[in-house]
Order: structure tokens, then sequence, then C-alpha cells
């Protein structure tokens, strides 16, 4: 997955850069960027009416700033975890979004020199859908994505499962619905990793989910995580009166089978 002896991953965003900013301005790309910065943090009601990707800009500024911030992070949760190998299975990354999350798993596990099971993305947006494929490809991996509720995923014994930023954005009936089908696929053979914002306003179910999850032999961990942006990140992520020096999360990963692995 190394293209002329580079890492995929400055391809892919070189790659990002020509496909969307095709027809905008790197001006255009910022207003979206504060928009959607606004959406996340002061109007969340208005997440599950799909207007994050509501416009070339929005779909912009979330495929070429917002998903490399999730790679980034989602990476360095892998790391820290020291669970890159689990991604050997099938894994399935649920509210996919653009690909960021699963492929950073996918990679990580190529890096430790394993071969990254087949990735399969759910998202319920096809142009996220449609993203995914894109990032896949872009990036060599076995991979392909499909429309679905996600609490609706069918998860088979052994795999790997990602949510990152997606279980919030859930209704409190399938919020319910896919923390029982996540602890039976644990008990099945099958990994899960759940990432969700640090703070603690949008997610007020995460205790309740916290005690399950350890209680199941899994844990739960909040990170900080200093980091060096990429070039063209750090331009957008300055021009947007935005500070993504740090990236901090709230994760829930338990290590499946019949007698689960505490890491701690």
């Amino acid at each position: 997955m190394y293209f002329n002896g580079m890492d995929p991953v400055d391809n892919w965003l070189a790659a990002l850069e020509a496909r969307h900013m095709r027809e905008l301005r790197f001006q255009d790309v910022r207003r979206a960027v504060q928009a959607l910065s606004s959406l996340y943090v002061e109007r969340r009601d208005r997440l599950g009416a799909g207007s994050v990707f509501d416009g070339a800009g929005k779909r912009a500024a979330f495929a070429l700033y917002f998903s490399p911030l999730r790679f980034l992070l989602t990476r360095e949760i892998i790391r820290a975890l020291g669970v890159a190998a689990a991604a050997s299975a099938r894994i399935l990354d649920l509210g996919c979004g653009t690909g960021a999350a699963g492929v950073a798993w996918a990679i990580e596990a190529a890096g430790a020199g394993l071969r990254p099971g087949p990735l399969r993305g759910f998202d319920i947006h096809p142009w996220a859908v449609q993203e995914a494929r894109w990032t896949y490809r872009t990036l060599g991996l076995d991979g392909t994505a499909q429309c679905a509720d996600i609490e609706r995923v069918a998860i088979p014994a052994g795999a790997a499962v990602i949510a990152a930023f997606t279980i919030n954005e859930l209704t409190d009936a399938a919020r319910n619905r896919i923390r029982s089908v996540l602890l039976d696929a644990a008990k099945r053979g099958s990994s899960a990793l759940l990432i969700e914002p640090i703070a603690r306003r949008p997610t007020p179910w995460w205790d309740e989910w916290a005690e399950l999850w350890i209680a199941a032999g899994g844990r739960e961990d909040a990170w900080r995580f200093p980091v060096e942006l990429p070039e063209w990140l750090a331009r957008m992520d300055k021009a947007s009166g935005l500070n993504h020096r740090q990236l901090t999360a709230r994760t829930l990963w338990i290590d499946g089978g019949p007698n689960p692995t505490k890491l701690y």
C-alpha cells in the first residue's frame, strides 16, 4: 500500500485535494469547515437530517478536513491500545462516512506486517458510501461500502468492528439495539472499538455503556494526543480559527471471544 515509496496517507491527501478542489477555492472550504464545526458543537440536533453533506462545500470540508483528522485520531488510538492485529479479521466500519476510521485500522494492520481483512463500510448517506468506496480504491484496499442502518448490520463471528463518532448520532432506540448487537457479537468472538467525543455533552448515554462494556471484559479510555498536522490540514486549521494540535476522544474497546482479554 505504498505508492512510489511514499506513505499511502500522503497520496490519499493529495488525491483528496485534487478530487475536491477542482471547482472550489480554499476560502470556500474554509467557510464550510467553520459551518460544520459549528454544526458539530452547537447544533447537533441537525446532524441526523443529513446537513453535514448539504452542498459541495460541506462535502469537501468533511472529506478534506474532518475525515483526515478522524484518520489521524483513530490511528493514534489503535497504536495506544495495541490492537492493530485485530484488523486481520473482516473489518466492519459502522457509520463509515468517507471510510477514514476503518482505513486507519487496516493500514495499521498492514504496517504491523499483517494482511488486513476485507473492509466493509456502512452509512445511511449515499454520498458518504460513494466516497468511502473511492477511499478504499485510492488506498488499494480490499473494501466496499453500502447504504444501511447500522444497528441492523449483521456482524459475523470474529469480525473487527469500528464505529467512530457514530453512536452519538443515533436515536435512543437505535442506540439500544446496536449496544445489544455489539455485546452479543463480542461473545461470538468479534472485537469492537467505539470512538466518541471526549466532551460529555454529546454522550449522556456513555456511563451506562461503559459500565456494561467493562462488565463484559472491555475497557474505557479518554485520550489526548499531540499531533503534527499535514501541511494542508494545518493551513486549514489555522485559517478556520480551530486548533487541532491535540486530538481527543473517548473510547470503548472489547476484545471478543468467550473470555474477552482485559488490556489493563
